[in-house]
């Protein structure tokens, strides 16, 4: 396993640092909501796809792959959830919402994450190249989902930082509500290259 670990550290930085609804989702809420507030829901979309790469690693890619309808219904129950998010981003309220207004928090993050399509293909991929026959797999998937996951808070972090500067230029609410539609179709367009 040890020679696939700076193969395994660049697939990470190539699925999390890359555009998706996980980065949509995080700039836009950063740019709304400020870095800080936006902290919890970074943490729970790390967790979750933490979780999720080690569950996968560990059967549930077995179990997704003996079932093709549930690998379906994931996807489009996750499309789903991320065309509702962007339904939301693109009619907040930019003017007389912003006070009452919160960013999704940790458990929706966590949730978010789970029905994220890129994040499944992401965790699938990841766990059908780089584990090993014979191997270890408690281990491996254990490794893989750790240097997943810290790529994923990094790229959270990386994208609120950005997201927070961008809402520094976003005093007026026509500029943030034309903001929040374009981050509501960017979330759209991300689904895809998963649907299709």
């Amino acid at each position: 396993m040890g020679e696939l670990l700076g193969p395994l550290m660049l697939f990470a930085a190539a699925v999390t640092f890359t555009p998706g609804p996980n980065v949509v989702l995080v700039t836009a809420s950063a740019a709304n909501f400020g870095f800080r507030r936006t902290v919890p829901q970074m943490l729970g979309i790390t967790l979750g796809f933490g979780v999720m790469v080690l569950a996968t690693g560990l059967g549930l890619a077995g179990v997704v792959h003996a079932e093709p309808r549930l690998h379906a219904v994931l996807k489009y129950a996750g499309a789903a959830y991320l065309l509702y998010l962007a339904w939301r981003i693109a009619n907040a309220d930019a003017a007389s919402a912003a006070a009452r207004a919160r960013p999704i928090g940790f458990i929706e993050a966590t949730l978010f994450t789970w029905t994220n399509p890129k994040a499944w293909v992401s965790g699938l991929g990841a766990a059908a190249a780089f584990t090993t026959v014979g191997g270890d797999v408690m281990r491996e998937s254990a490794l893989i989902a750790i240097v997943l996951a810290t790529s994923c808070l990094l790229s959270a972090a990386t994208w609120g930082a950005f997201g927070s500067l961008i809402g520094r230029c976003l005093a007026g609410p026509r500029r943030r509500q034309l903001f929040n539609r374009s981050m509501a179709g960017l979330l759209v367009l991300s689904l895809i290259p998963v649907l299709w």
